[in-house]
């Protein structure tokens, strides 16, 4: 509450579906690994807003990249956090943005459009753009959880520990790293791989929110832009019980890397989890969205039809990690293959709907975060003892 609603207006709650699904994840997480994982699951939410001072600010996102932009017909959230999105402004308006301050020009442009023109248009050239509404809730998952999960086949159908277990952390920013940490806190051991060339753009964020996600993990880095760099990286895939990813189908496929495929492999990880904003199936898959524009697109923001704004701090983000790794505890219980399609926008919508409380004149207790209690590994300092562990 304390990160939702206009920064000098009242408070404002959360739905009640989120909150019973915040609370459903961590009760799953608490009944796996050594003792469980006991976690405060609404407090995750806050944590990247308690470690970089964040706050709310209605309309604009807490981190300030994006924003809702009424249309002709309703609202957009619009994310202009990289520059190559502000370059496709023109393209994607038809009409001259200056770079410089592009926002006035993009409301007036939206202004006389229809949402869903500008949503299409958005996913056309990869923007990271989303009508307010626009994507529904996943069917009901097998684990009681707003995933799409299929079990492949029966082979291995004994149980996995989590204890021990080896996860491969290909994700980046902030929900597949979640999930990695809570795995790592179940008693998983956890690898960190990033590219050389472009590794997690987290790293150039709060430190201490790096350090929160990551401290518990190896970090490899790879030079996926060479044969021996890719070679590697599916050597290191083919090795591990579980793998996280968040990259669009497309991206891991141009590496030789189709998760299908992998799962089906003589020798295979149990758990495949993929955490993107649309999903992975057709019309979905090359979607772009962050933790703010998904949780619009899924409806998931506060106040009303009128004037909504966003709900907390980019909330489909420590949502879908925490989701995640509940699935992912979950089939690994279960035993046999699975592929795991954790995506962001219908997991919001599931948790979108009716405020919790009315809390207006109520004070809210400020964002927390856990303690930071180690550092995150240097870029690829375990890169040679885990290639020379996994491929020897």
């Amino acid at each position: 509450m304390a990160l939702t609603g206009s920064a000098d207006g009242p408070l404002l709650a959360a739905p009640c579906a989120l909150v019973d699904l915040v609370d459903h994840a961590a009760e799953v997480l608490g009944r796996h690994g050594a003792g469980g994982i006991r976690v405060d699951g609404l407090a995750l939410l806050g944590e990247r807003a308690a470690l970089a001072h964040l706050t709310r600010r209605g309309a604009v996102s807490c981190g300030g990249g994006a924003r809702l932009v009424p249309t002709a017909d309703g609202w957009l959230a619009v994310s202009l956090s990289r520059p190559e999105d502000v370059a496709a402004l023109p393209a994607w308006l038809g009409r001259d943005v200056p770079a410089q301050d592009p926002w006035p020009a993009v409301a007036d442009a939206a202004a006389g459009v229809a949402s869903s023109v500008l949503d299409e248009r958005a996913a056309l050239l990869g923007l990271p753009i989303a009508a307010l509404g626009s994507v529904a809730p996943p069917a009901a998952g097998v684990f009681d959880l707003p995933v799409e999960a299929v079990r492949l086949d029966g082979r291995g159908a004994a149980p996995l520990p989590i204890a021990g277990a080896l996860v491969v952390d290909l994700s980046a920013l902030w929900a597949g790293p979640l999930c990695g940490q809570l795995l790592a806190a179940a008693g998983a051991r956890v690898i960190k791989v990033e590219s050389t060339g472009r590794p997690d753009g987290a790293r150039r964020g709060p430190a201490a929110f790096f350090d929160l996600l990551n401290g518990a993990k190896r970090s490899v880095a790879l030079d996926l832009a060479s044969v021996p760099g890719r070679r590697q990286l599916r050597a290191v895939v083919g090795a591990a019980d579980v793998v996280i990813e968040s990259a669009r189908p497309r991206a891991l496929q141009q590496m030789g890397i189709d998760a299908l495929e992998v799962l089906r492999g003589h020798r295979s990880p149990r758990v495949w989890a993929s955490i993107t904003s649309h999903g992975r199936g057709p019309g979905r898959c090359q979607r772009v969205g962050f933790g703010d524009v998904a949780a619009v697109a899924g409806g998931l923001v506060a106040g009303d039809v009128a004037a909504p704004c966003f709900l907390a701090d980019a909330v489909a983000d420590p949502l879908a990690g925490m989701v995640t790794a509940a699935a992912v505890l979950e089939a690994l219980s279960a035993g046999g293959r699975w592929l795991i399609d954790a995506a962001m926008a219908p997991m919001a919508a599931s948790a979108a709907g009716p405020p919790f409380v009315e809390v207006r004149g109520q004070r809210a207790r400020p964002p927390r975060a856990r303690p930071v209690d180690r550092r995150a590994p240097a870029l690829g300092s375990d890169t040679a003892s885990v290639l020379a562990e996994l491929l020897s």
